[in-house]
């Protein structure tokens, strides 16, 4: 008897000091993807010039001007330098319409969120808003035309 009540005990004892501990932390699956996901389709090289000078100068291009921008596009070969050229002009144009750096630095968060909206037509996440806020705040060289020109640059701008 003394015996089997060992055997029962060893059993008993093996049985319940075998279990694995499972946690459960209730946390809901969701999907992540980049930004620019739904973002597929690259602008045309007309579409490309009409909206960033939009962007820029808060007012349409004229019909003339853009068949110049255009034939100054296709005149030279890496169609990357020639927007990355054409940005660079449209921001050092005197009609062009960025934010005084002391209305930036005034509220930075809010100035992100705004060049968020005029560029790329959504919001920040939280962290792009939270890069960009410490790196304008961290380098005070940085101005709203560098700002600007890197998301008029930028690859999500190129697609729509």
């Amino acid at each position: 008897m003394k015996r089997l009540v060992y055997i029962f005990s060893a059993c008993l004892f093996l049985f319940a000091s075998c279990k694995e501990k499972t946690y459960y932390y209730e946390v809901n699956d969701i999907e992540i993807l980049p930004n620019n996901s739904g973002k597929t389709k690259q602008k045309s090289v007309e579409q490309f010039i009409n909206i960033a000078y939009a962007n820029l100068n808060q007012k349409a291009l004229s019909p003339d001007q853009l068949v110049d921008i255009t034939d100054v596009i296709a005149s030279i070969g890496d169609k990357q330098i020639a927007f990355e050229t054409i940005i660079a002009k449209m921001i050092t144009a005197p009609d062009v319409a960025i934010p005084p750096d002391s209305e930036m630095r005034a509220d930075v968060p809010l100035f992100v969120v705004e060049t968020y909206k005029r560029f790329y037509v959504r919001f920040p996440t939280e962290a792009e808003k939270t890069f960009w806020v410490n790196y304008i705040n961290s380098h005070p060289t940085v101005t709203p035309e560098t700002v600007y020109f890197a998301f008029a640059t930028s690859d999500e701008y190129y697609y729509y």
